[in-house]
């Protein structure tokens, strides 16, 4: 058994969520108080999110929390890349 430690990863996801144009500010609200997700986009009922998350599954969880909201029509993972905390500037 190695003695270095594994190392700590982040997963980052981008989105988009469809929403009925007139529950999209509610919508946007309710993602917006979400940990680690931030909107940065909004035009016309389509949300573009960022998901930061310790696990592919975390992310899909909260994605699939999303997509359960009231006027929500769809909510699809676009991109996710998988960094070493390291990596990015973040020390222990």
């Amino acid at each position: 058994m190695s003695d270095r430690a594994q190392p700590r990863l982040v997963h980052i996801s981008s989105a988009v969520v469809s929403a009925f144009p007139e529950r999209c500010a509610e919508v946007v609200a309710r993602i917006e108080a979400i940990p680690d997700t931030e909107v940065h986009r909004v035009e016309g009922g389509k949300i573009v999110i960022v998901m930061e998350g310790a696990s592919t599954g975390e992310i899909g969880g909260r994605l699939t929390e999303i997509a359960l909201f009231d006027g929500v029509l769809s909510a699809n993972m676009v991109f996710e890349q998988i960094e070493e905390l390291d990596d990015i500037g973040v020390n222990s």
